[in-house]
């Protein structure tokens, strides 16, 4: 592969020093025969056409045509090379593991056989390349697409359909997993759909590679060494084969996504068979996502949110995890349930955060200590959106009340330069993550209070450019 990077390379770097007309064309340096006897019999005023049209044309010396064609061809070359000599550093680097491996119980059998061959995969993002700058993460849906994109209707009908009908294909080991771990099944089947289409999205990637890749040259090292070790622990334990240990670019794995430490964690072998299979079996998929939720904090039988209509004079700076009242309380304070529902007392006790992705703009919500759980398995406010709509599908919900609003979404990089701003205004103090959650949207609140803006608490480019002094 490297040989024919080189190849190419070469001959790209041939035509720009033929193009610099530093190096003499293929024509040029061909074997031709001698002119005609006519023409070396010319005289000073006959030279022939290709010498007459180059004559003036200042001349580079044999020596130093070398030299600026050798200077040039190192330049593009030298990134290749710094890639060559990395690859036989990542050979050392994997070898180098096998102490760690050991430890944890990995035969040397397994080791071999996982690591055998293993080239890192230099197209990965968040990677920090030699002679590269460093790839970003690619944008995720959840924080970059508008809610509208995000949650379709149409797509959560579809999803909603076929998760009823999972319902019942898998009612036996369903009932028996929220009996063991009081997570509703709808809730379960939600994130299978979400996380892989209820197992029709095939994993791209091979997850002995992503790790080992991401372990070597990753932002994030130290997290992915100990990921990659747990990933051949994992196969020598016989939980998965190799070939069917199928990851995402960051390398989790099985129908419900899962990284390595989140397997021996949550993971559980509810089918009975010896192994915990998250890759192939259903039940054991299912109940170790349960399990996750459960060992999150999750509280059976309480909901995850309430869809409610705001009062006019919302303050939607108040939205964020730290505030929180009872459902009851909120209702006192304007705020109506947008299906007109009936709560019980119990319902009307429990502490709930305002949630409104869109600011005041979209639908509003009463998030429960259940919706930051779900947000623990994915940090995004989108994404916990979409579970729990999903989940109420498949139990038989309406869509939304209140439709989205906004058309557009301000890019990752954009959102982070947002919040640096806000962060050196004295407005923001959570991570710089390019990501508008609910903290950033109060933040965003509080400076358009202070600045005598329409507070609508939506990180806006409008919002942006007034942070950045225009208008």
């Amino acid at each position: 592969m490297l040989a024919s990077v080189l190849r190419a390379k070469a001959l790209n770097m041939y035509g720009t020093i033929r193009w610099l007309r530093l190096l003499p064309s293929r024509n040029d340096i061909s074997c031709r025969p001698n002119p005609p006897r006519a023409n070396r019999a010319l005289g000073r005023g006959s030279l022939p056409r290709r010498a007459a049209t180059e004559q003036g044309k200042p001349r580079l010396s044999r020596g130093l045509r070398a030299l600026l064609g050798g200077a040039l061809l190192w330049l593009v070359l030298s990134p290749a090379l710094a890639l060559a000599a990395a690859d036989a550093g990542f050979t050392r680097f994997i070898a180098s593991l096998w102490p760690e491996a050991e430890a944890e119980g990995v035969s040397r059998a397994t080791f071999d056989a996982a690591t055998r061959g293993l080239e890192p995969d230099y197209g990965l993002p968040d990677l920090e390349l030699p002679g590269r700058p460093t790839t970003a993460a690619p944008a995720q849906p959840e924080f970059v697409q508008v809610p509208a994109t995000y949650l379709k209707e149409a797509s959560l009908a579809r999803l909603a359909q076929d998760g009823q009908r999972l319902l019942q294909t898998y009612r036996p080991a369903l009932s028996a997993i929220e009996q063991r771990f009081g997570v509703p099944a709808p809730v379960i089947l939600a994130i299978w759909g979400r996380e892989t289409d209820y197992g029709r999205y095939t994993l791209p990637y091979n997850a002995v590679r992503v790790l080992a890749t991401q372990a070597y040259v990753g932002r994030r090292k130290d997290q992915f060494r100990s990921e990659f070790i747990l990933a051949l622990k994992i196969l020598d334990e016989g939980h998965v084969a190799l070939k069917d240990m199928r990851a995402s670019w960051a390398g989790a794995m099985g129908l419900t996504q899962f990284l390595p430490s989140e397997f021996y964690k949550h993971a559980v072998d509810f089918d009975g068979d010896g192994r915990r299979d998250i890759w192939t079996s259903v039940p054991d998929a299912l109940a170790s996502a349960a399990k996750q939720l459960k060992d999150k904090g999750w509280q059976t039988g309480l909901r995850w949110a309430y869809e409610v209509r705001a009062p006019q004079n919302v303050d939607c700076t108040k939205g964020i995890p730290d505030i929180t009242h009872p459902v009851g309380e909120w209702l006192g304070k304007g705020f109506t349930l947008a299906r007109d529902a009936r709560l019980a007392e119990n319902e009307l006790a429990q502490p709930a955060s305002l949630l409104q992705p869109e600011g005041i703009y979209g639908p509003s919500f009463l998030a429960t200590a259940n919706y930051f759980v779900i947000k623990e398995y994915n940090f995004s406010d989108l994404y916990v959106l979409f579970v729990g709509h999903l989940s109420d599908m498949i139990s038989g919900a309406l869509p939304f009340a209140t439709p989205w609003s906004a058309a557009s979404q301000l890019r990752t990089a954009d959102v982070e330069a947002m919040q640096r701003k806000l962060t050196a205004a004295g407005f923001y103090a959570d991570k710089i993550d390019g990501k508008a959650g609910m903290k950033t949207r109060a933040a965003v609140g509080a400076y358009q209070k202070s600045a005598g803006l329409k507070v609508d608490c939506w990180p806006s480019g409008n919002v942006l450019r007034a942070l950045s002094g225009g208008h």
